[in-house]
């Protein structure tokens, strides 16, 4: 099972059916995948479920229909404890981006770490997870697949939003304002505080 999110509205794709008359299920095909990220897009549906029955090839036959981008990132934690956030289209969100060809997910991880916040001295502390979502770009969906991985830095100089990317706040948060942020951001970036 697969969950990607269509504005924070969860599309899961699937290899089994549920015993609810509840669920709404829409087969692997292009038409239906559309029709799927339209009613989550105009909140029509609080869910909705993309049904094939083998797991193994669900996320290649759905990439087929809505190209994947491969991105990576990191929750960044100081000798403090503080959590690094990154602040652009009016939400807290974490440090990510497009890995570019030839280049390892955790090279692009700590690439785009540095890139969108000018935080030096990154260390890969282990994988956490992956997250999907759906976004438009030139009218054309497209599936986000990011890569998340726990880095720690003990860097202490001055933190830089990449304006070019939208960012226009990074800051280092403890817990209680973790919870703060939380509030304002992305079901994807929620999940990997629980």
């Amino acid at each position: 099972m697969y969950k990607v999110f269509v504005n924070e509205s969860p599309m899961i794709l699937t290899n089994k059916l549920a015993e609810s008359k509840e669920c709404t299920y829409f087969p692997l095909n292009e038409e239906a995948i559309q029709k799927a990220i339209s009613a989550l897009s105009k909140k029509k549906l609080d869910k909705a479920y993309i049904y094939h029955p083998n797991h193994e090839e669900i996320l290649n036959k759905f990439s087929k229909t809505i190209p994947r981008v491969v991105a990576a990132g990191g929750v960044v934690t100081n000798p403090l404890g503080k959590v690094l956030f990154i602040y652009r289209n009016d939400k807290w969100d974490l440090p990510k981006g497009k890995v570019d060809k030839g280049e390892t997910i955790e090279a692009a991880a700590i690439r785009e770490v540095e890139e969108e916040t000018g935080v030096k001295g990154l260390e890969i502390e282990n994988f956490l997870r992956t997250t999907y979502h759906i976004f438009k770009r030139n009218g054309q969906y497209k599936l986000k697949e990011v890569h998340w991985f726990a880095m720690k830095t003990s860097y202490k100089g001055p933190l830089q939003g990449q304006l070019e990317e939208g960012i226009v706040k990074v800051k280092w948060k403890g817990p209680d304002k973790i919870k703060k942020a939380l509030q304002n951001s992305y079901t994807n970036i929620k999940v990997l505080f629980e």
